[in-house]
């Protein structure tokens, strides 16, 4: 049933995206072009998830657990580190230049465009990065 539940959630989730236009780099790219050709969509649609969250977040972490899981994940982590800000360095610029974020460019795979399968290799060869070569440094320091 988890498994079932994640893939319509994932389907759910990519068809807000492709409805929304997320799924166009040109819309985020429009949406980071503040001073040329701006493309709002992005802010409404960042508007429109806050709105949802705030409203639901309250009632769903009220429950004594999840639906499907015993206990909730909510990060606890609340201080602002070195990894943190070069990390969200990092997905600013890959967002900004490849107009991607990972979710909907994972979606974007469904398109078969060679663009989006190197923003995809790209994302997951840094990712490998990281977890194979800095993670074991910064765990030794």
């Amino acid at each position: 049933m988890k498994i079932f539940i994640a893939l319509m959630s994932a389907i759910l989730f990519a068809a807000g995206l492709a409805v929304s236009g997320m799924m166009d780099p040109a819309n985020i790219i429009g949406f980071l072009d503040i001073f040329g050709d701006w493309k709002p969509a992005l802010m409404l649609v960042m508007v429109g998830a806050i709105a949802v969250h705030m409203v639901s977040y309250k009632f769903i972490v009220n429950r004594k657990s999840p639906l499907l899981d015993t206990k909730f994940h909510i990060p606890t982590k609340k201080d602002i580190d070195l990894k943190l800000i070069i990390g969200s360095a990092l997905f600013g610029i890959g967002w900004g230049l490849g107009g991607f974020c990972p979710g909907p460019a994972v979606a974007s795979l469904a398109s078969w465009e060679s663009p989006i399968f190197t923003f995809v290799g790209s994302m997951l060869l840094g990712i490998a990065i990281y977890h194979y070569l800095v993670k074991p440094l910064i765990s030794k320091g």
